[in-house]
């Protein structure tokens, strides 16, 4: 018998200083019993750091040909496709012929090498932006992961600041491809 997925629910206080963006976000997201306190943590801060009201979470890892996270025009063209970790570039390279955005929120163990073997692959690719997050950023956030989740996130100068369960984090967002937009 499978197991089944654990449910987080998340209430985030996003300040998008760069953006301009207020908001309060109320999410629940699903962790299925494969992916990590980390992966669930990126796809997380993704939704906040993209957000935008359309933006929604996918079936994520239970649907390979799917995002984590996108957003939709009404006739149900992809105009935002978000994924999170460090996919093969080739997966990237075929949303942004399908989808009028596509984000990458780059975060793992081996990014570094990531970046080195992949990221020269994306340049050419007008449409995709690559946004790279401290892995031990993400680590910490998952160390205390809970199944509420009550975040206060500013982001300000492409840094984020971050307060979870009365402790404090900031990490800064690294365009790795793309413009800053």
């Amino acid at each position: 018998m499978a197991l089944p997925s654990t449910i987080h629910r998340a209430v985030v206080q996003l300040s998008d200083v760069d953006r301009g963006v207020y908001e309060t976000l109320q999410a629940t997201l699903a962790r299925h019993p494969s992916e990590t306190a980390q992966r669930l943590v990126l796809r997380l801060l993704a939704y906040a750091v993209c957000y935008e009201p359309e933006l929604s979470f996918t079936k994520g890892i239970c649907a390979g040909d799917e995002p984590d996270l996108w957003s939709k025009e009404p006739d149900d063209r992809v105009r935002l496709w978000i994924e999170v970790g460090t996919p093969e570039p080739e997966r990237l390279l075929k949303a942004a012929r399908h989808a009028a955005r596509v984000v990458l929120l780059a975060a793992a163990p081996s990014r570094f090498r990531w970046d080195a073997l992949y990221r020269e692959k994306l340049g050419d690719a007008t449409n995709i932006q690559v946004i790279g997050v401290d892995y031990a950023f993400v680590n910490k956030l998952a160390e205390g992961l809970e199944r509420t989740i009550s975040w206060e996130l500013t982001i300000s100068d492409a840094t984020l600041y971050l307060t979870s369960a009365g402790q404090s984090f900031e990490t800064t967002l690294e365009i790795l491809v793309g413009s800053a937009d």
